[in-house]
């Protein structure tokens, strides 16, 4: 099995970081921004990316959806939606069906 290459990349803030994949985010940034709390704070950075990037930030939004359109989002992936039913659930919503 062959390992792929780090290579020392600097994003627009500065921070220095490695990464063999062509994927330009900044692990460094992406901490930076995690919330600290609410439904996003569960997720990974993809996931949470996935939502954000199609105009999901509230569990309002979040129920207006079905899973399988929340799994087709790029970035989300199936251990996300048991933290996603679990959020959704405590506030007495659920996914459309």
């Amino acid at each position: 099995m062959t390992t792929s290459q780090k290579n020392l990349r600097t994003c627009n803030k500065g921070h220095k970081y490695y990464k063999s994949s062509d994927c330009p985010t900044c692990p460094i940034c992406e901490q930076e921004r995690k919330p600290a709390n609410g439904f996003l704070s569960l997720l990974s950075a993809p996931a949470r990316r996935a939502l954000e990037n199609n105009g999901i930030s509230s569990l309002q939004e979040l129920s207006k959806c079905s899973e399988k359109e929340i799994l087709q989002l790029h970035g989300m992936g199936p251990a996300s939606l048991p933290k996603l039913r679990t959020a959704l659930k405590e506030n007495g919503l659920s996914f459309r069906n």
